[in-house]
């Protein structure tokens, strides 16, 4: 590359900078179209988008967002062997945006942080960031259409290529291809299913009108998520929901769908089901579902402490839903894992 061009390529970046902080105090009609927006600067100055954090009122409403670099946060490594080298892909970057909700549900930007303490990326590495790859609804029936139809994945991925003219042209990868035909696999619960669930949860709500249910459908209107809690749960946790447990280890055989429990303690130190639910996938957005569709059942009456195994998403889910409520490890796990973990140190 000649001078010229590094000048060139110097100035679009410093315009680029410009035209964003010129935005300070801009308003959007949603959270959706500001992170959109952040986005497309995000991509022309060769960054990933992330969004670092949500507050909600007490309300339960969202109040207050910051968009960052996907290179935000320290890298966490005290855990793992010192004598192996990992890539550093945090870094403390400062780049970000927050903004509030105004009164009218449109939300408006209050600070803004343009400088990064790292190399950006290549324009030919943007496309692969995660949060630009994407299944067009269009798209994803035609790829369901040929696993029903027994067309293999690899066969039919290399005709999209060739339809697409390159690579460069498709918004997705084969990798998110085959996860996205794997979670329609888990997610593919039949009409006679679905209806089964409905059917016996309208039951036990005729004879039990303290009988909570939720089904959570996909845009396709099939049933993906489901959350159930019958009324001697609710009673009980009146009496023992200080401290819960949460766990998704259980596993149905069929399809393999995560079996969420609620768990309590009673007063002769047995363990009592406060709520369970099934759900398709284990990432931040299911697990917020999970969490306030339970708190709704429960009277929006949060626990005072919830236990879980180190999972980020869902210790970002419960930051989001439950913020005035600790969250503790379970012992377990940590005992579990203390073998792996300090193996290297066993003399």
């Amino acid at each position: 590359m000649n001078q010229d061009n590094q000048f060139e390529e110097v100035e679009d970046k410093r315009s680029a900078e410009e035209e964003w902080e010129s935005k300070l105090g801009m308003v959007f009609d949603s959270l959706d179209n500001l992170l959109q927006y952040y986005r497309s600067y995000g991509n022309r100055m060769k960054f990933e988008v992330i969004i670092r954090s949500l507050r909600k009122g007490d309300d339960g409403e969202m109040t207050n967002a910051t968009l960052a670099c996907s290179c935000t946060g320290k890298l966490s490594s005290n855990t793992r062997n010192a004598f192996k080298l990992y890539p550093v892909t945090k870094t403390v970057c400062k780049a970000r945006v927050g903004a509030y909700i105004l009164g009218n549900e449109k939300w408006q930007i209050c600070s803004v942080g343009l400088n990064h303490n790292h190399e950006l990326s290549s324009p030919t590495k943007t496309r692969y960031f995660r949060s630009n790859r994407g299944i067009q609804p269009y798209m994803k029936r035609r790829l369901e259409v040929n696993d029903r139809a027994g067309i293999r994945p690899n066969k039919y991925f290399n005709s999209m290529l060739v339809e697409a003219g390159g690579l460069e042209n498709l918004t997705f990868l084969q990798k998110d291809y085959r996860n996205y035909i794997e979670k329609v696999m888990r997610m593919r619960l039949g009409a006679r299913d679905t209806y089964a669930i409905q059917k016996y949860f309208l039951k036990m709500q005729k004879d039990n009108a303290n009988f909570f249910y939720m089904m959570d459908l996909d845009e396709e209107g099939r049933l993906q998520n489901v959350i159930w809690v019958d009324a001697r749960n609710r009673a009980a946790f009146k009496e023992f929901g200080d401290v819960v447990t949460f766990d998704t280890t259980y596993l149905t055989n069929k399809y393999d769908m995560p079996f969420a429990a609620f768990v309590g303690v009673d007063h002769h130190g047995h363990s009592t089901l406060l709520g369970c639910g099934l759900i398709s996938h284990e990432d931040t957005e299911t697990f917020v579902w999970l969490f306030e569709s339970w708190l709704a059942c429960m009277w929006n009456c949060a626990p005072n402490a919830i236990i879980t195994d180190q999972d980020k998403v869902m210790q970002n889910a419960i930051e989001i839903v439950f913020p005035g409520t600790r969250h503790r490890w379970c012992l377990w796990h940590i005992m579990k894992k203390l073998p792996e973990k300090l193996r290297g140190y066993s003399e």
